[in-house]
């Protein structure tokens, strides 16, 4: 039994074709949780697929229904192996978004894996079926390594409602917050900073979106008559947003800055570039905080984006002042952001500037969580990840996008270790969504020694070691 047979039956797994066919039948269950009608295909996904692969994995398993409306399920899967061994809990979503059939280009599917050279198209491949199925797969290999045993106590949750904004996640981890406690969580989804470098998260930006809007009056009013008479509300908001976010994209709200970037923040980020890969765009140096890199700028700060403008009729414009206008608008943040006052700090800032006829209408947002870059588990997770690669890892204090990660962080109270097997051009939520093979195969890799070193060297087992050392070197002698 070794670290190296394990990592070498998850590389026989990918070499093999196995990997790659259990992929295939996954990505064709047609998960679209945004589809009303896909109730029973979502319950089939946990039932028919992902519960017998636990159950094969000695996982014992069942199926929760979702106590928010008629959203799709979640699946509990549990396997002890004793009450001195570290536990980790696992998550992934089994739903994915629209399948978008017909923009897909020829010869590709959503419903189906395509391999062409290194990239595996198919709806789901990036997000999240490619990236739960290869951290399955690991704890397969570290069982067939150590002869039947993990080492270590797993627990799975996978959920059906992750494209719809994880209705019920929260409900259900606080209604089984015994059943799901955990020393740690290790998830996996989100891209790489970039295909070829290793990469850990340890939380995400939060995001709340909002809509600010001017109504001045009922009906358009001729422009050549009454222009110079009345006041335009495109005019008005987009002076108000102006207000709000400079030219360049600063944000002049001081409610809805960021607290200074902390050292441990810095570190992490500081030998990180962003961009620069196949598909990427390229980035405008001259925009955003000033005195920020660019990873400081999408990892450590906070972003406010004007999503879409409306004023009259864009398409067929006509020579008239229209009687309204709005904007959605977003803030993207990183924890210590004051956003659950944001409609407050909204309304002091337009006031003051002279635009209290401006509307503000706030939806729920998400908050943001950042597990510290200096934290153990994180220390651990690195090590184990460049032991398998020979590949220095990118730390990312917390991922750039929005994930549910404050239930496992907040209601659970875990450390969180998201370790990414997708990249950032893979076009996930869009046509012609993919894998990158090499990344899939240094995934099993990477996920297999890192589930082996969780049974061998965890900071959970570590700590239990010194306690045990401390305690028989204090032991009274007879």
């Amino acid at each position: 039994m070794s670290r190296t047979q394990a990592i070498e039956h998850a590389t026989q797994h990918f070499e093999s074709g196995a990997f790659l066919e259990d992929l295939n039948r996954r990505v064709g269950f047609r998960t679209e949780s945004q589809e009303a009608d896909r109730a029973a295909m979502l319950l089939s996904y946990l039932t028919d697929e992902i519960a017998p692969e636990a159950a094969r994995l000695g996982f014992s398993t069942r199926i929760v229904d979702n106590p928010v409306g008629s959203f799709g399920p979640f699946l509990i899967a549990s396997r002890h192996e004793g009450d001195h061994l570290p536990t980790v809990l696992i998550y992934g979503h089994g739903d994915v978004v629209r399948g978008y059939d017909s923009q897909w280009r020829a010869p590709l599917t959503p419903w189906a894996v395509t391999v062409e050279g290194e990239r595996w198209f198919g709806r789901g491949t990036a997000d999240n079926k490619g990236q739960h199925t290869i951290n399955l797969a690991a704890l397969a290999s570290v069982l067939a390594a150590r002869g039947g045993r993990l080492g270590f106590n797993a627990k799975l949750l996978i959920e059906m409602g992750e494209e719809t904004g994880s209705p019920g996640l929260d409900a259900i981890c606080r209604a089984h917050r015994d059943e799901l406690a955990a020393d740690v969580l290790i998830a996996s989804d989100g891209p790489r900073v970039a295909a070829r470098r290793p990469t850990v998260f340890l939380g995400s930006r939060g995001a709340v979106n909002f809509k600010l809007s001017l109504n001045l009056r009922d009906g358009a009013h001729h422009s050549g008559n009454w222009g110079g008479l009345l006041r335009n509300p495109a005019t008005v908001l987009a002076n108000a947003l102006a207000s709000l976010v400079d030219a360049r994209g600063v944000i002049a709200v001081d409610g809805l800055r960021p607290p200074p970037l902390p050292d441990a923040v810095r570190r992490a980020l500081a030998d990180l570039t962003v961009g620069g890969g196949p598909g990427d765009p390229e980035i405008d140096d001259n925009w955003g905080e000033p005195g920020l890199t660019a990873p400081e700028r999408v990892f450590g700060w906070n972003s406010f984006e004007v999503l879409a403008f409306k004023a009259g009729n864009p398409e067929n414009p006509v020579n008239a002042i229209p009687p309204s206008a709005y904007a959605h608008c977003q803030l993207r943040f990183v924890i210590g952001t004051d956003w659950t006052h944001l409609e407050g700090h909204l309304r002091t800032h337009l006031d003051a500037h002279g635009f209290s006829l401006v509307e503000i209408a706030v939806e729920r947002g998400a908050p943001a969580t950042r597990l510290n870059p200096d934290d153990p588990w994180v220390k651990w997770a690195v090590a184990s990840l460049e032991q398998t690669t020979g590949k220095k890892t990118a730390v990312l204090p917390n991922l750039g996008g929005t994930l549910p990660n404050e239930v496992f962080s907040d209601t659970l109270g875990l450390p969180t270790i998201w370790v990414p097997h997708s990249y950032p051009a893979c076009a996930q939520h869009a046509p012609n969504e993919h894998l990158l093979g090499p990344v899939v195969r240094e995934g099993l890799q990477m996920m297999a020694g890192l589930f082996w070193d969780l049974g061998e060297n965890s900071p959970r087992a570590t700590a239990d070691a010194t306690h045990a050392r401390g305690t028989a070197n204090t032991a009274p002698t007879a």
